[in-house]
């Protein structure tokens, strides 16, 4: 059992409905209560296994939305009720993860906090502990530090972070400054960013000083600042209702990079330790299909019967119609009780598109 990391806070926003993984993700059922790789436990269980063992006591926070908290409490009975944070709505990763950052700095002056969406999956879980080891003694150097992950492919799915100069840091031999972050890049883009070298997917992990990350926040995002640490210091008290309808509404709908990490990096506050330790977010069915296994056969997923014939891809039968496929290859099948998705493991980014659709077409109940 890995020794806890001292003074470490860790956050877990935990919303989006998935919409490239759609009909098996929904707003109802996002993608981070599914159990997605067979292991028997949901992706958010997942997260919290490989972090509880880095945090002291009550160091773990999850921030989901209302419509979510009783699976979350069901899902992570181990969590204390107070160390689950209900949004009113969704407002994107940086009010959550900002007002996680409040509370952390209430309870502990040193609180390092980091950062780490609900629905990913880690292979080597012990590499993954070394990394954030690392990232925290930078964090405590006074850096918002990130971890970069290896590119296994030019992927246009992802960000990238491009790394800089070695950092004399002590505890963190790995660490480089960050020169800046750059969004989804096109196909061409991509494969010169791993031609480089240089170049790191951004998985939006970031392990920063609570009191650096608010102090960012206060000259930067001056309206989600104060209403962090408004929404924090009413909590447990009369006053917290009227907070979270008072302030709330008022802090900024923004991601913590576009919030933090790429104005904080042109300044040269940003620093990036590079990580290989097995990572997908398990975006959409072709991720899906990676995690399930790289073999030509067809995969399953689900509890009804399928039967291929002479077909290669990804079946997911969550209903409990027989799904049967045949001389088909590179399938993606989603069958869900009141949806069928039926498109190839090429188009997986486009699902997206479908969910878009039907919501233009106002079937919110599809949704």
């Amino acid at each position: 059992m890995p020794q806890p990391i001292p003074a470490l806070h860790a956050i877990v926003p935990a919303g989006g409905a998935g919409t490239r993984l759609w009909p098996l993700s929904r707003a109802d059922r996002p993608k981070f209560l599914l159990d997605l790789d067979g292991s028997g436990r949901s992706l958010l269980q997942q997260t919290y296994d490989r972090l509880a063992p880095l945090v002291d006591g009550d160091g773990l926070t999850v921030v989901t939305g209302r419509r979510h908290g009783d699976a979350v409490a069901a899902q992570l009975p181990a969590l204390a009720p107070e160390r689950i944070v209900l949004e009113p709505s969704g407002r994107d990763s940086m009010p959550a993860i900002a007002l996680g950052a409040a509370i952390a700095l209430r309870a502990d002056a040193e609180a390092v906090v980091a950062s780490f969406a609900a629905d990913h999956l880690i292979a080597d879980v012990d590499a993954f502990g070394d990394v954030v080891r690392q990232a925290a003694e930078v964090a405590r150097a006074g850096h918002v530090t990130t971890i970069g992950l290896e590119p296994t492919e030019p992927s246009t799915a992802f960000g990238y972070v491009e790394a800089g100069d070695a950092l004399d840091v002590p505890g963190a031999p790995d660490a480089v400054a960050a020169r800046r972050f750059v969004e989804k890049p096109d196909a061409e883009t991509a494969r010169e960013y791993v031609a480089a070298g240089r170049f790191r997917w951004n998985a939006g992990m970031f392990v920063v000083r609570a009191d650096v990350l608010l102090g960012h926040l206060q000259r930067l995002q001056p309206a989600l600042h104060a209403g962090a640490l408004a929404i924090a210091d009413a909590r447990g008290t009369a006053g917290e209702a009227q907070a979270w309808e008072r302030w709330w509404p008022t802090m900024t709908k923004i991601a913590i990079d576009h919030a933090i990490a790429e104005p904080v990096a042109a300044e040269g506050g940003v620093a990036m330790v590079p990580a290989s330790f097995g990572w997908t977010d398990v975006g959409d069915v072709a991720a899906l299909a990676e995690v399930l296994g790289p073999d030509a056969t067809l995969r399953t997923l689900g509890g009804a019967d399928v039967l291929a014939i002479d077909s290669t891809g990804l079946v997911v039968a969550d209903g409990e119609r027989t799904v049967t496929v045949l001389g088909v290859d590179d399938v993606a099948v989603v069958d869900t009780p009141d949806a069928l998705l039926v498109t190839r493991l090429e188009h997986a980014q486009r699902v997206k598109d479908v969910v878009a659709r039907w919501r233009s077409e106002g079937r919110d109940d599809l949704l």
